[in-house]
């Protein structure tokens, strides 16, 4: 399957639940009028966008509709594609043009960090990067483990020690193994937090500390991983994040697995943060680079529709 269609595919009941809605309700008007656009934000909000951007999409679409002198409600769907698109637009794409950048991953357990880490790996290495996994999820056993398996997939190497290590300690070794081998990546794993668990982020904060110290000019990227299924949740929960720990970029996990794909939409727009990839199954070419165009253009596909 090709890029653009894992994308698409990924993205079917998103599509079939929202965007069918939206598209059955133009079908019901004759007119451009007010009634058209408020039934177009409630189904909006219905679908995970979220009241702010809901609102936000709706009035760029009454701004389009009159420059254009657009009277036909079916252009509304091309228009909102279009709208889509240039609202999720800018700083997609990794910041690590540097030898060796740091990637920091956080997020709560169970939204798919670690497998999220492994597949990104791939990605790199598929890319031409030399990476290094850093297993600095200490608390678990199990996530070491995990970790390693995923090094093993992605071809990759990994620095590890034992369960309940200086979390710090390990990123640290993993630092030292980059400058040694000639690594372009690290990509450090973390324990499962939440944002209200002091001991955690501290944890954290002694973790970038020991980063910014010893790659002073390194690129660095810090992306929070969410999952897609838990909808305005997953924005609440990133707000959280950015306010405690500050990240440059979201990983949207499971958006294969919902509905609620809108919520991509209510992240970029309400936290000012861009989402980075987005994961679109199990397998591990599953997690796609994300790019707002192709997203647009799948999220409003008018084909296989069920």
């Amino acid at each position: 399957m090709g890029f653009f269609s894992k994308i698409k595919e990924g993205l079917k009941k998103t599509r079939n639940a929202v965007v069918g809605q939206i598209d059955s309700m133009l079908k019901s008007f004759t007119k451009i009028d007010e009634e058209l656009f408020e039934e177009l934000e409630e189904l909006l909000i219905m679908g995970d966008v979220g009241v702010n951007t809901a609102t936000k999409i709706t009035d760029e679409l009454r701004r389009k509709v009159k420059k254009q002198g657009i009277k036909d409600p079916s252009e509304i769907h091309r228009l909102l594609e279009e709208t889509v698109a240039e609202m999720l637009r800018g700083g997609e794409e990794l910041c690590i043009n540097t030898r060796p950048s740091v990637i920091l991953v956080i997020g709560v357990n169970g939204v798919g960090k670690t497998t999220t880490i492994g597949k990104l790996a791939n990605n790199l290495r598929l890319d031409g990067k030399r990476v290094i996994l850093a297993a600095a999820d200490t608390f678990r056993a199990a996530a070491i483990d995990q970790l390693e398996i995923w090094a093993q997939r992605s071809e990759c190497d990994i620095v590890k020690q034992n369960e309940g290590s200086d979390p710090a300690a390990v990123v640290f070794d993993a630092i030292s193994a980059a400058k040694a081998r000639g690594a372009d990546v690290i990509i450090c794993d973390t324990a499962g937090r939440l944002h209200n668990k002091k001991h955690l982020m501290d944890e954290l904060s002694k973790i970038s500390r020991i980063i910014d110290r010893e790659l002073p000019d390194a690129d660095k990227e810090y992306l929070l991983v969410l999952d897609a299924t838990t909808g305005q949740n997953a924005v609440n929960q990133a707000k959280e994040f950015k306010n405690a720990a500050g990240i440059t970029g979201i990983v949207l996990t499971k958006l294969d697995g919902t509905a609620k794909g809108g919520v991509v939409l209510s992240i970029k727009e309400e936290l000012d943060v861009p989402v980075k990839y987005i994961g679109v199954g199990e397998q591990i070419d599953d997690l796609q680079p994300f790019n707002s165009d192709d997203f647009a253009r799948a999220l409003f596909a008018r084909d296989d529709r069920e």
